[in-house]
């Protein structure tokens, strides 16, 4: 919903274009996003569909860049949910392959039906859970191929995930080979921020507990790129919310705007020395 509120209510140019965010909505939320516009320009609501959107563009980029530079044949999208990359991919070379909970899935392609959005034929969905099942086996029934660099896009996950969930997924990453990618967001722990953003933090956490899904795991920069090598994979770039305002929403004069140093996003690769 919040990439598809950057559509309607955010000045051009959009940071993210996306022009399937809206259709594959289902009619209620679509009312919803009409209804309130103002509520997107609350302080707060724009810094969430900032930091939301920047992400999706920042993982698009690294994308790009793997296409270009690295031979990248593939994209694991990992937690896709509604994501629509694969509906917008420039790439005719690149196979998608969508990772989720088999019940969002069928709820994702139960909107495809009917948005009327046809399903890409370089799309593959790749129904997993993650409590009985294993990600790299159903990757591979599902035609994956371990041996091709692959761009991973993780969003939205990693805050929600225990440390072993986290360490399972990050092993099959990295045992990607050289060229491949991975970019995700993480959250800062508590004590790392300022006490104005800790109350925000336990606010956010609360919503999220009530709602079944808690955040569980943290990191700052330096304990993510001490984590990162045990898995194979090393820092690129660890981008915080100046650095993001710098990269994609310098000069804008809608509201849309990072605030504060909790979310983080990562790019990492896989280790050049493993290979």
């Amino acid at each position: 919903m919040r990439r598809a509120a950057h559509q309607l209510h955010d000045a051009r140019p959009l940071v993210f274009e996306d022009p399937f965010a809206v259709p594959i909505l289902p009619p209620d939320a679509r009312l919803e996003l009409q209804r309130t516009p103002a509520a997107s320009r609350k302080p707060f609501s724009a810094a969430l569909r900032a930091f939301m959107v920047c992400r999706a563009r920042f993982a698009e980029d690294v994308l790009a860049a793997g296409v270009r530079d690295h031979g990248v044949r593939q994209a694991l999208i990992l937690g896709a949910g509604l994501d629509t990359f694969a509906h917008r991919n420039p790439f005719p070379e690149l196979r998608v392959f969508e990772v989720d909970h088999p019940a969002t899935q069928t709820w994702k392609r139960e909107l495809l039906a009917a948005s009327k959005l046809p399903i890409p034929s370089t799309l593959t969905h790749v129904p997993v859970d993650f409590e009985r099942q294993s990600l790299r086996q159903q990757l591979l029934d599902a035609g994956f191929d371990f041996s091709l660099p692959t761009a991973a896009a993780w969003l939205g996950v990693v805050p929600y995930l225990t440390q072993e969930a986290f360490a399972a997924t990050a092993r099959v990453l990295g045992g990607l080979p050289a060229g491949s990618s991975v970019v995700f967001d993480y959250s800062q722990p508590r004590e790392a921020l300022s006490s104005t953003e800790q109350l925000m933090l336990d606010s956010l956490s609360a919503r999220v507990a009530q709602a079944g899904e808690p955040f569980q795991l943290f990191f700052t920069p330096r304990s993510l790129a001490e984590e990162l090598p045990r898995y194979d994979l090393t820092v690129v770039e660890d981008l915080d919310s100046d650095a993001l305002n710098a990269r994609y929403l310098a000069h804008r004069t809608d509201g849309l705007h990072l605030r504060g140093k909790a979310g983080r996003l990562c790019h990492a690769e896989v280790l050049l020395a493993r290979q």
